[in-house]
């Protein structure tokens, strides 16, 4: 399968077999373009994806050793994201499966995450399993039946945990992208050296909420403890109130119904204090924890041709119909789509 990801600022390709093996991953990202600005320009992202593009799935076949007759589908990345960044993969697979005559898939690039957690292991997660999907744009808990019945269980109010560490960080004068930056300030500093709010948005909901956290950082900053205050502790305490309330929510998940397992997925599970209690707390679970190599849980390829290959017909599309959404919900569509 040849995989396509440009839902947001990085351009990916890949090509995997089985919906395991990884043959080629290749990823190319825009952060000198975006750096002076803070964030992402969209308008720059979905240009660089237009000049990048064919040279990065060229790449991928290259290192796979693959031609494009070689290959037996073509998934894409439909949503959700940012629509001019969309369009370019989008229309990139489109044409490719049409002149090749290949089967489409249009793939959630969230569903990607989720089988980002299959990618090159020996053992995979055994349904059902709970996944905890943390990224800057994205933070939800979801319950997996089966590759194609997912559901949705609690997700961020507000701000997603990896928007609310690069504004954090952006508070603290880090660099751009703040979120890995603060990770590595945080690991000298003390956790426990500010008390900041662990939020929850009703006492048996599984949501999530980080703007109050984000925000409180900001007042602290801007008190007269604050201007004194060492950036290591308030970084290591800022991700302490972050992971403390991501695992609050994995346990309470876990008391209400049974998982096999529970993967840990997305861009801020590269976030070494996040990984380290989410092992922690399936050890002491008895509970197998899965998490993919840091660079399956950033966006890549690898992740969207794995989710078409264990999603098979539920999403493949004709070529010619396709379109891509910035708003895809999550559910999987009865219709993403019009079916060959």
């Amino acid at each position: 399968m040849l995989g396509i990801e440009t839902s947001c600022d990085d351009t990916a390709a890949a090509v995997v077999r089985d919906g395991n093996s990884v043959l080629s991953s290749v990823a190319t990202n825009q952060d000198a373009f975006h750096a002076k600005y803070g964030g992402i320009v969209p308008e720059i992202a979905s240009r660089r994806h237009v000049a990048l593009l064919s040279a990065v799935v060229e790449d991928a076949l290259d290192r796979a050793g693959v031609r494009y007759a070689g290959v037996d589908g073509i998934a894409v990345t439909r949503g959700p994201g940012l629509i001019g960044s969309l369009v370019v993969g989008v229309a990139a697979a489109k044409a490719t499966a049409f002149a090749l005559r290949k089967p489409l898939y249009a793939v959630n690039h969230l569903h990607g995450h989720v089988f980002a957690a299959f990618l090159d292991r020996a053992e995979a997660p055994s349904y059902p399993f709970l996944v905890l999907l943390v990224s800057g744009g994205h933070s939800q808990l979801v319950a997996v039946a089966s590759p194609t019945a997912m559901r949705v269980l609690g997700r961020t109010h507000d701000d997603a945990a990896g928007e609310a560490y690069d504004k954090t960080a952006r508070l603290l004068g880090l660099p751009y992208p703040g979120g890995p930056e603060l990770d590595r300030l945080a690991r000298d500093g003390n956790p426990r050296a500010y008390a900041f709010p662990r939020h929850r948005p009703a006492a048996d909901s599984l949501d999530l909420s980080f703007s109050g956290l984000k925000t409180s950082v900001r007042y602290f900053l801007e008190s007269e403890a604050g201007r004194d205050a060492k950036a290591p502790d308030v970084a290591a305490s800022f991700q302490a109130a972050v992971v403390d309330v991501l695992m609050a929510r994995v346990e309470s998940a876990f008391e209400r119904d049974r998982y096999n397992a529970a993967v840990l997925s997305g861009g801020v599970a590269a976030n070494s204090a996040l990984q380290a209690t989410f092992r922690s707390w399936g050890q002491r679970r008895g509970v197998p924890v899965f998490i993919p190599p840091p660079k399956y849980c950033t966006d890549n390829a690898a992740m969207i041709a794995a989710s078409a290959y264990h999603q098979g017909e539920a999403v493949r599309v004709d070529p010619v119909t396709l379109t891509a959404d910035p708003n895809l919900p999550f559910e999987l569509s009865s219709s993403p789509g019009a079916r060959l």
